[in-house]
């Protein structure tokens, strides 16, 4: 069977998916590298697949992962390939996934012991890898709180390495009620703030139960008032001559804390 075109109607939907608007009305989004679809199929969340021919090989696993997990597997030109990704080099191979996201209080179910809370997050690489970071803690959950990035764009999926397919995602459009929630299900609400009246490197005692972390904007931080909502805020001590943190480093250096802190309570 001939390779399927960019002209092919399966195609010409999936592309449209590139588009936030594609993707809420139809609640599928594309998650492309070898690796990312490795991890959707785990997760049973495949819709269809698409593949160039000439990725055939090394994609080996993946297919037979998904003719044994019964998705659709379809080979693709090189034009198709091409617009199917918002990458400048292609991987070859393009899941069709239904989206991850869930209800707020499915994400909270069961008292969470850690919770990464991007708030007002735009930009996608970073969104990402806050969530790859949260996978790699054990975090019980990343909320994104305000108006965020969607995190099944292209770029936040790739940031993720995966980790956007292991762990819960849920949206918040209210900071306000996203917080209540988090409170409700037994979170001590910590936000990062140069001027935190605590410092991290004392924080152990705090650190040890139930926290959500609030990181702010990339370029403003948190707005006064949602750092005022916390519980405390945190400063990272910093040593040398950095001005700052990008919000990536802030948010790992946070989240490890919180999780060895934790690791030693349960083992005392």
């Amino acid at each position: 069977m001939d390779p399927l075109t960019e002209r092919t109607p399966r195609v010409v939907s999936a592309v449209k998916l590139l588009r936030a608007a594609e993707r809420r009305k139809t609640g599928l989004f594309l998650a492309e590298g070898t690796n990312s679809v490795s991890e959707a199929l785990d997760a049973g969340v495949v819709h269809e697949l698409f593949f160039r021919e000439d990725s055939a090989e090394r994609n080996g696993a993946v297919l037979d992962l998904a003719r044994t997990s019964g998705v659709r597997s379809h080979a693709i030109t090189e034009r198709a390939a091409k617009g199917l990704s918002d990458t400048v080099t292609p991987p070859g191979i393009i899941a069709v996934c239904r989206t991850i996201d869930v209800a707020l209080e499915t994400a909270l179910g069961g008292t969470p012991q850690l919770v990464a809370v991007p708030v007002e997050v735009s930009e996608p690489g970073n969104a990402g890898t806050v969530i790859r970071v949260a996978d790699a803690v054990g975090a019980d959950a990343v909320v994104l709180l305000g108006d965020a990035v969607d995190p099944h764009n292209g770029k936040c999926v790739r940031a993720s390495a995966g980790s956007i397919f292991h762990l819960p995602i849920a949206r918040e459009r209210s900071v306000e009620s996203g917080i209540d929630a988090l409170r409700r299900a037994g979170a001590t609400i910590l936000a990062t703030a140069a001027d935190g009246e605590v410092d991290l490197d004392d924080a152990d005692e705090l650190l040890s139960g139930p926290t959500a972390w609030l990181f702010g904007n990339e370029a403003h931080g948190l707005q006064p008032g949602v750092a005022a909502a916390a519980d405390h805020r945190v400063r990272i001590p910093i040593h040398g001559r950095a001005e700052s943190l990008n919000l990536a480093t802030a948010a790992a250096i946070c989240l490890y804390s919180s999780a060895r802190a934790q690791r030693r309570s349960r083992r005392n």
